[in-house]
Formats: structure tokens, sequence, C-alpha cells
């Protein structure tokens, strides 16, 4: 009976994992956000889905020679770079290009420095204020969060980098906006930042347009899930350990019951 009750708990256990696991899933977004795009197909869609190291650190280049002029990613620290398969060196070289906030000094003053790895992202605007004067009027999101707060995650951000073109002949835009199949409304304030080339590979991959958005989205999807990996892993181990938990049961309950027939 001890071990009956052992494994009950054991279950109970189980059961508490495969909850959490199911509740870090993002909730629906609003169905104001909905929006038609394709479904693209992403080495870690499915329950035995990774991220494909090469592709994040693709991605990584493009966010930072094209994304981080107008958009942070707050949330990422340098050496979370680590798990885009850099090594420590390269780490510090990546921060070193950053310039921090830091003090205050012995004069109480703050001043900016050269990041470490231990320092997060530093956002391109001071302020909220700032950033809607330099993109006029328009707030650019940080994007650490991104692939998680919008409906379709990686697909939507996918589709919307390759998504602008012109508008409908019956359609004026309004000053400033921007037509894009897949951005609901389609009229958007950022304009289309991916051309051919627009970054130089450099593990020698030909930059189009289909090749940058893919590899942005897939490192938007690391920053929003960097646990992605241990999570879908954990539950294979929850559904493996519920299913022979589910046969030993049944075998203790036919021993018991056989001694009553």
């Amino acid at each position: 009976m001890r071990a009956i009750k052992h494994m009950g708990r054991l279950a109970a256990c189980a059961v508490t994992a495969a909850a959490l696991t199911v509740a870090a899933a993002p909730a629906p977004a609003s169905a104001a956000e909905a929006v038609s795009h394709p479904d693209y197909e992403f080495s870690f869609d499915g329950i035995f889905g990774t991220f494909d190291q090469a592709a994040l650190q693709r991605g990584f280049q493009v966010y930072e020679q094209v994304c981080a002029a107008c958009h942070g990613i707050r949330l990422v620290a340098f050496r979370n770079l680590a798990d885009l398969g850099y090594d420590e060196d390269e780490i510090k070289a990546i921060a070193a290009r950053y310039q921090v906030e830091d003090g205050p000094n012995d004069q109480g003053e703050m001043f900016m420095r050269e990041g470490i790895p231990a320092d997060r992202f530093p956002s391109p605007y001071r302020n909220e204020q700032e950033a809607r004067m330099m993109n006029g009027g328009a707030y650019p999101p940080d994007l650490s969060l991104m692939a998680k707060k919008r409906k379709g995650g990686a697909d939507y951000i996918k589709a919307l980098m390759v998504g602008y073109t012109e508008p409908p002949a019956d359609v004026e835009l309004t000053p400033g906006m921007y037509w894009n199949e897949y951005f609901p409304g389609h009229q958007i304030a950022m304009p289309q930042i991916l051309y051919p080339d627009s970054v130089s590979y450099a593990d020698g991959t030909p930059a189009t347009i289909e090749q940058m958005s893919r590899d942005v989205a897939t490192f938007l999807m690391w920053t929003a899930e960097p646990m992605l990996e241990d999570r879908k892993q954990m539950g294979i181990k929850v559904i493996l350990f519920l299913l022979v938990f589910t046969g030993l049961m049944y075998a203790v309950k036919r021993k018991v019951w056989a001694d009553l027939h």
C-alpha cells in the first residue's frame, strides 16, 4: 500500500507539472488583433521541435543590423547569447559594441560605458517620449516578447516582414503609413525594413527577404521563449511517466481484484 501511495504522489506531481507546462503557454490574443496569414514551417514547431542555432545566429544578425535601430530587446542579456552558440569571447565582443548607462559615480552622476555579458541589451531610446519624437509619434515596441504577444507568433512576424505591397487602387493611405497585407487594418507606421542583401550573413547564406524574415522570426521566438526546448522535454517526460504509471496502476488493479474473483 505504501508503494501505491508513493506512486499516487508521483502521479499528482506529474499532473501538476503538466498543468504548469500548459499554463506557460501564452493566452490568445484579442479578436481585434486577429489577422489571416500563412502558416510557415519552423524547426521549433511540434512537440519534438528545437531551435536551429544557425538560424538563431542569422536572426540575431538581422536584428542587430536592421531592427535594433528602432526596437529593443530589453529582457535579453548579452550572456543569454550563449544559447545561440556564441562562446564567451564572442559574447564579450558583442557586448562591447554597445554603450550602457551605469552609475552613479563618485560625483553622483550617471555615465556611459561599454557593455559586459551581464548587461541587458540597451534600448535605442532614452525614454518613450524620445522614441515617439524620432518616429513621427509612433512608438516602436520592445521585441523581447513580441512572438508571444502577437497571435500567430513567429508566423505573424515572418508574414509581416514579407507583407509590404502597394495598396489597392481604391485605398488612400493615411500620410506616414504603409500598406501591409498581414497587419491588422493593413496600414502600418513601420516602413519596409528588409530588402535583398540588407545584411551580409557571416555563414554565407544568401540574404533574401524570405530568408531574413524567417531567421529574425526564429530569433524573436527564442527571445520570447528561451526555455521552449526545456519545456517540451519536460512535457515529454511527464507524458511518458503518466503512460508508465497508468500501466502499473492497471497491473496493480488486476492483481488486487484477481484475489476477489
